[in-house]
């Protein structure tokens, strides 16, 4: 998104590379907040499109990742974003982004998952890539949709629910060949049905 500022990785596959045995030596996770991923592309220019979604409400961006979303979010007038990652050097990426777009964002490092809902909305955008995530974050997200929207945007990721709800858009967004298997992924948001 051309008016959002980000701090993110030029050059990818040699950042990936250089990183992969640090982060396996560390047991860390790759630098997935290096990268402007399908799902929040989408996010954010659907929420652009149409800022009535998130004005004057508070948003979850969960697993924000770089912080896109939050940051749309922010700019279209949502009373309070939270961003939420497990990743410490991702928090950091989103606190970096929000200054250099001097966007109020609130960044909650930890897992979320299990907290009561506390927000209007909450967006995920690409979320389904892991059995072991998928399984762990859907029924916590399913029991929130009881009460706020939930909206999901996947760019077609192997482990999507079946269960997927309204679909609320299709966007196609400009992707990497050094990220995806093609230069554009076309990203369905969703709302997510109760569970």
């Amino acid at each position: 998104m051309p008016e959002i500022r980000l701090h993110l990785a030029s050059e990818l596959t040699p950042l990936w590379q250089a990183t992969e045995s640090f982060l396996q030596q560390h047991d860390m996770a790759p630098p997935f907040w290096a990268f402007a991923w399908p799902g929040s592309e989408a996010l954010a220019l659907h929420i652009t499109r149409h800022p009535d979604l998130v004005r004057g409400k508070r948003v979850l961006d969960f697993a924000s990742g770089c912080g896109l979303a939050a940051l749309a979010c922010a700019r279209a007038g949502a009373a309070w974003v939270e961003a939420a990652e497990i990743d410490p050097l991702a928090a950091a990426a989103i606190r970096l982004n929000a200054a250099a777009n001097a966007l109020p964002i609130e960044v909650f490092l930890g897992d979320i998952v299990g907290a009561p809902c506390r927000w209007d909305v909450i967006l995920c955008g690409d979320i389904c890539y892991e059995a072991p995530m998928t399984q762990h974050i859907l029924p916590w997200l399913s029991a929130c949709a009881r009460q706020v929207p939930v909206i999901i945007a996947d760019p077609g990721r192997k482990y999507l629910p079946a269960a997927r709800g309204a679909v609320l858009a299709e966007i196609e967004v400009p992707t990497s060949l050094e990220l995806e298997d093609s230069v554009s992924r076309k990203v369905t948001l969703f709302r997510l049905p109760p569970g």
